[in-house]
């Protein structure tokens, strides 16, 4: 439950809270119960009091036993009984609701008025009748005294069935292109209509003759209103038999006698929505007017705010429990909201526990909403020159600024600003600099890291999207903009190298795939433009030629590729070679002279030696001194066998940037003797076997031949 405090009157909203899943069993819900605080403080007043979706329309039968509403999804209309306090019946129709009324006192006689021209009669047990009217339906009213149902809709014509004789009558010839609304005096019977343009047609069911024409669209135009459009009629009700109350499109109501063509009222929303209900309440000589955002409650002869009622959701339809401070809301929601107004009167009769109830959840109130105030700043002030207020009756203080009459705000912004068509001008010049600004040529900040290739992905991405708005498609994100690969242009270690094998052996399939992407690309938007096929003319190479040869250019640039990677990798090893070749002759040619040296001193034998190592060499002993030696006077094609036969190890780089390596394995001696024994005897064997050539036989085989047996 949520209470809220609205020009010091009380407002209970009784369907505020967490919504228990029907999933759930008995036992999990009594332990959320226990646990949840919102679920203890939550008031379920009628059980499963809402739509699947959406509700669009709610009423209360005469006897005041039962609520009815309609929804979707799936169309449908619920009936509860507050008696029982619980769903009656749910019935399922072929289509949505636009309008429904109940024609009894209880459920036993609804009309529903659906979306696809039918209008569809149910009693007591289900489906009775169903028809069809010849436009498209927007509300309807029924006129007890002569069982005539008048629909009006997308029509200049008011149409009328006879519920009686089960037949459709003439119908009413009106001067409007089309209806919105309609309604009934419950007092003396005259039939009223809400039209396009912002008018009133009253009628007399009697001698189906218009008796009157009301101007509304014109009178809801005031000094203390604000109008943008043209009005249309959206609401229309009666009270008694001298009032009527209509609402417009652009969020006014205005309030009629029917004795005068003037409006005796005129209450601005200030939201500029459709006005979607209509409502009196007798006791308090009460309005109750709802748009899509917000329900007010304001006195019918001063237009003064009694309170307001802004919902989490959208409204679509409000009904007014009679004799009761009780309110149902249809909103744009599953949830139907429940709302208990003490001021306005007492709780129904069926649920006359919910003043002590409420009394003991009551919450904290919130902060009072003020209506028809405006909010200004000091700065507001002094740019209306109205500073000398601050501290008057005039101006409220609130939180950083003031609040101030709606009506007092807007005299004093005309009377202060009569150069608005200037400021108008500069605003729109203004723009325009901002649009031309936008379409200069802007410098493009790169990156520090991979510079190029942040270049090419601002070019792709220019190019992609002039296709995608040609396409009329959703622009694809650019890594650029993409915090995922954020590191790629900032850490140096994500440096591209174009020098690398791997880079050169692919560049020419990534380029060839992005021509083949851009050209795929535009080929697309031409046939989109174009919204026909187009056939291959002939002696035109087809687009699997084309992409052959595109296949052929790229293999071919990949196989330079590899050629001039080969080339280069023959002369990195020859020089290589080269350098080790004489790195290693002078390493020997000063040893050598260290040597000399040190015996021309006479150096003792005991005394330590030193020796130069070059970078990369592998030491072993003092003895391998001598197999380097000779292996340097050696050829190069001696050392390449002689490295085979010892098994050295030779390490290769592979085009694809990985590593090769390749070496042999010594045999034992004791391998090498096995492996002769087996060749010993196997030549021995092979020796020793006698050839059966020798042998021919008698008759042809064992087979079903021609063969004879001789005895």
């Amino acid at each position: 439950m949520q209470v809220s405090n609205v020009n010091n009157v009380k407002i209970y909203n009784l369907s505020y809270g967490k919504s228990l899943p029907q999933w759930l069993s008995d036992r999990k819900k009594r332990a959320l119960q226990k646990k949840d605080v919102d679920v203890q403080r939550r008031i379920e007043l009628i059980q499963d009091f809402e739509m699947p979706t959406v509700c669009t329309s709610i009423k209360v039968s005469r006897d005041g036993q039962y609520v009815l509403a309609a929804g979707t999804y799936k169309p449908r209309i619920r009936c509860y009984d507050t008696y029982q306090l619980s769903l009656k019946f749910e019935r399922c129709l072929d289509s949505d609701v636009v309008a429904f009324d109940i024609l009894s006192e209880d459920y036993s006689k609804l009309v529903f008025l659906h979306t696809d021209r039918y209008v569809e009669f149910h009693s007591q047990h289900g489906h009775y009748y169903k028809t069809r009217i010849p436009k498209f339906g927007r509300d309807f009213s029924y006129h007890y005294p002569s069982c005539d149902l008048y629909f009006v809709g997308a029509s200049s014509e008011i149409f009328r069935l006879n519920l009686e004789q089960g037949r459709f009558l003439n119908s009413l010839q009106t001067s409007a292109t089309e209806h919105n609304v309609c309604d009934i005096n419950p007092v003396h019977q005259l039939f009223a209509a809400g039209t396009i343009e912002g008018k009133v047609e009253c009628w007399d069911p009697r001698v189906r003759n218009r008796v009157a024409l009301l101007d509304c669209a014109l009178s809801s135009v005031t000094e203390n209103t604000e109008v943008d459009g043209l009005p249309s009629v959206s609401a229309l009700k009666f009270s008694g038999a001298l009032n009527m109350a209509v609402g417009t499109s652009t969020g006014q109501v205005l309030l009629y006698d029917l004795r005068s063509s003037h409006p005796l009222l005129v209450k601005d929303h200030y939201y500029g929505l459709p006005i979607k209900s209509l409502n009196f309440h007798d006791q308090l000589n009460l309005v109750l007017s709802a748009d899509s955002k917000i329900i007010k409650m304001w006195h019918r002869d001063t237009g003064k705010i009694f309170c307001s009622v802004e919902p989490q959701t959208n409204i679509n339809d409000v009904c007014v429990y009679p004799n009761s401070g009780m309110l149902f809301t249809a909103n744009e929601d599953p949830k139907m909201n429940t709302l208990y107004i003490p001021a306005l009167g007492p709780a129904p009769r069926w649920c006359c526990f919910l003043d002590n109830l409420t009394e003991e959840l009551e919450e904290n109130p919130e902060s009072t909403i003020y209506d028809d105030y405006k909010f200004v700043t000091r700065k507001d002030l002094e740019n209306l020159g109205l500073s000398h207020l601050i501290g008057s009756p005039l101006l409220r203080a609130y939180m950083h600024g003031f609040f101030m009459d709606i009506r007092l705000y807007h005299k004093v912004k005309t009377m202060t600003n009569p150069f608005a068509y200037e400021e108008y001008r500069k605003d729109k010049i203004r723009q325009k600099i901002e649009e031309s600004r936008a379409q200069r040529v802007q410098l493009k900040k790169l990156p520090k890291v991979n510079k190029e290739l942040a270049i090419k992905l601002m070019e792709d991405g220019e190019h992609e999207a002039q296709i995608g708005s040609k396409k009329k498609g959703k622009a694809t994100t650019n890594i650029l903009s993409d915090n995922r690969f954020k590191m790629m242009f900032e850490n140096p270690d994500y440096q591209v190298d174009e020098q690398s094998e791997e880079y050169r052996l692919l560049n020419p399939i990534v380029s060839k795939v992005s021509q083949k992407r851009r050209k795929k690309l535009q080929q697309l938007v031409q046939m989109e433009a174009e919204e026909q096929e187009e056939e291959e003319l002939e002696g035109r190479a087809s687009s699997d030629e084309e992409s052959s040869d595109d296949d052929k250019s790229w293999v071919e640039e990949v196989r330079e590729q590899r050629r001039l990677l080969r080339l280069e990798e023959r002369n990195r090893k020859m020089k290589e070679r080269e350098r080790k070749l004489l790195d290693r002759n002078t390493d020997l040619q000063a040893s050598n002279t260290v040597k000399s040296q040190n015996r021309a001193q006479g150096h003792s034998q005991k005394d330590p030696r030193f020796y130069q190592i070059k970078a990369g060499e592998e030491f072993r002993s003092f003895g391998d001194m001598a197999r380097k030696q000779k292996l340097q006077k050696a050829s190069l094609e001696e050392r390449l066998k002689l490295e085979e036969r010892s098994g050295i190890m030779n390490l290769n780089d592979t085009a694809v940037g990985s590593k090769q390596l390749t070496f042999t394995l010594k045999k034992s001696d004791k391998i090498r003797s096995q492996q002769q024994a087996e060749r010993d005897h196997h030549e021995e064997r092979r020796k020793l076997r006698r050839t059966a050539g020798h042998l021919h036989s008698r008759g042809r085989g064992r087979g079903r031949g021609g063969a004879r047996r001789h005895f």
